[in-house]
C-alpha cells in the first residue's frame, strides 16, 4: 500500500505538469520514466513506478483542461473539446468550462471502473467480432455528418483533405525525432495544427474579458446523460483496437454538436477521455492490447495487479479533480491580458516544442495541418471534418488496408 501511495503522489504532481503544459501528452511522460527504468526500479519498485505512470496518465485527463480552456490550444485526446471550451472562456466563463470538464471526468471514474471489469470478464471472447465492425461503424457516422452538413461538398473536401494528412503523417511518422515522445507524438502537431494553431490566428484580438464563475449551467438531467454517453463513447474507443478518444471526440459531436450545446460537449468528451484511460488498462489485462503509449510502457514493467492499478487510478482522479477545481480559481488573473500577445506566445512554445519532440519533419506536419484547419474557418464549416486525420487512418487499419 506504500508503495501505491508513493506511486500515486508522484504521478499526480507528473499528471498536473504534463496537463498543464500546452502540447504535452502523458504518453511524453510515460516515455521519459521508461527510458529511466533502471533507474528508478531501484528506487521505487515496480508497484510504485506503474502507479506513477497510470496516476500520471488519470491526473492529465483532468488537468488538460486548463490550456485547451484559456490558451486554446488542444491535447490530443480532446481536441475537439478545445473549440467551445475557449470560446466560453473568450465570454468570461472560462472556470466554468474547467469545472465542467473536470465533473464529465469525475462522472466518467464512478461509471467506468465498473464498467471495465464488466469488459475484462465478458468481452475478450466476442473481440474477433468487434474489430471488423470498426471501419463500418464510422463511415456511417462520417457519412452522416457529411450529408447532414450545410455545405456537404465542403465538408467532404475538408474531410478528405485532413484525412490524406493523417495518413501520410501517420505513414510517415518514423521520419520524426523520437526523443521521448516516441511514434506518437507526431499527433501532436497534427493536431495542434487543426485545432490550436488555426483557431489561435484567427481569434479575436483585444483583452482576455474577466473571468467569472457563475457557477455550473446545466440540469442534472443533462449532466447524467452526457456522462454516461461520454463515458461509454470513452469505454468502446479505449476497447476496440485502432480507435482513440479522439475518434470519440467526432462521433460526439455528431450526436451532441459542439456548437449547439457547448457545455454539454465540454463534459461528455472529457468523461470520454477519462474513461478511455481506464478501459485501456483493463484492454492491457484481458487482451495484453496497448491503446495508448502509457500503456505500451506498463506492459514493459513487472505489473501489479489491476485491482491495485484501479485503486491508483481512483486516488489519482479525486486528487485530480481537486486540483483543477482550484486552478480554475485563478481565472480571474487572466483578466486584461492582451489575446494576440498571448496567442503568439503560446503559438511560439507550441512551435518550439513540436520541433523538440518531432524535429523537422513536425514541423512540416504543423504547417499543413494549420493550413487545412484555416479552411472551415474561411468557408464557414464546422472544423469537427478535420477528424478525418484520424478518423480516416483508423478506417483504413479496420479493413487491413493500410500499415500505420
Amino acid at each position: 500500500m506504500i508503495e501505491i501511495l508513493l506511486g500515486t503522489a508522484l504521478g499526480v504532481v507528473l499528471g498536473t505538469a504534463s496537463g498543464i503544459i500546452p502540447g504535452v501528452h502523458a504518453n511524453t511522460l510515460a516515455g521519459a520514466l521508461l527510458s529511466l527504468q533502471v533507474a528508478l526500479l531501484s528506487f521505487l519498485g515496480p508497484v510504485a513506478l506503474a502507479a506513477a505512470m497510470f496516476a500520471a496518465l488519470i491526473t492529465h485527463t483532468f488537468v488538460d483542461a486548463i490550456p485547451s480552456t484559456f490558451l486554446g490550444i488542444p491535447d490530443t485526446d480532446t481536441s475537439l473539446a478545445v473549440l467551445p471550451a475557449h470560446a466560453l472562456c473568450l465570454q468570461g466563463n472560462g472556470e466554468e468550462a474547467v469545472r465542467i470538464a473536470a465533473l464529465g471526468s469525475a462522472c466518467a471514474m464512478i461509471i467506468a471502473i465498473p464498467l471495465s471489469i464488466l469488459c475484462f470478464y465478458l468481452l475478450p471472447a466476442l473481440q474477433p467480432y468487434f474489430d471488423w465492425w470498426i471501419g463500418i461503424l464510422l463511415i456511417a457516422t462520417v457519412g452522416f455528418m457529411i450529408v447532414t452538413s450545410e455545405s456537404p461538398a465542403w465538408a467532404l473536401a475538408i474531410f478528405s483533405m485532413s484525412s490524406i494528412l493523417g495518413l501520410f503523417a501517420l505513414r510517415y511518422t518514423f521520419l520524426s525525432w523520437h526523443t521521448i515522445g516516441g511514434g506518437s507524438a507526431i499527433l501532436m502537431p497534427l493536431l495542434t495544427g487543426l485545432f490550436g494553431i488555426s483557431v489561435l490566428l484567427t481569434a479575436s484580438r483585444g483583452s482576455l474579458p474577466e473571468q467569472v464563475f457563475r457557477g455550473i449551467r446545466m440540469e442534472d438531467g443533462t449532466v447524467m446523460k452526457c456522462s454516461l454517453l461520454g463515458t461509454l463513447a470513452g469505454v468502446a474507443v479505449g476497447w476496440l483496437p485502432g480507435l482513440s478518444t479522439a475518434s470519440a471526440n467526432g462521433v460526439l459531436a455528431s450526436v451532441i454538436g459542439y456548437e449547439k450545446d457547448r457545455r454539454a460537449y465540454i463534459l461528455a468528451t472529457n468523461a470520454a477521455n477519462t474513461a478511455n484511460a481506464f478501459i485501456g488498462l483493463a484492454a492491457l489485462f484481458a487482451l495484453s492490447r496497448m491503446r495508448n503509449g502509457v500503456m505500451v510502457a506498463l506492459s514493459e514493467l513487472p505489473l501489479p495487479s489491476m485491482s491495485e492499478l484501479m485503486v491508483t487510478g481512483v486516488l489519482a482522479a479525486c486528487a485530480a479533480y481537486l486540483i483543477t477545481i482550484r486552478l480554475s480559481r485563478s481565472a480571474h488573473r487572466l483578466c486584461g491580458i492582451d489575446s494576440l500577445m498571448l496567442n503568439r506566445a503560446v503559438i511560439a512554445f507550441v512551435v518550439l516544442l513540436c520541433i523538440v519532440l518531432t524535429g523537422p519533419f513536425g514541423v512540416v506536419i504543423l504547417l499543413l495541418a494549420t493550413a487545412i484547419g484555416l479552411v472551415p474557418y474561411l468557408v464557414n464549416v464546422p472544423r469537427v471534418y478535420c477528424m478525418g486525420a484520424i478518423m480516416f487512418p483508423v478506417m483504413l487499419y479496420s479493413f487491413g488496408v493500410a500499415g500505420v
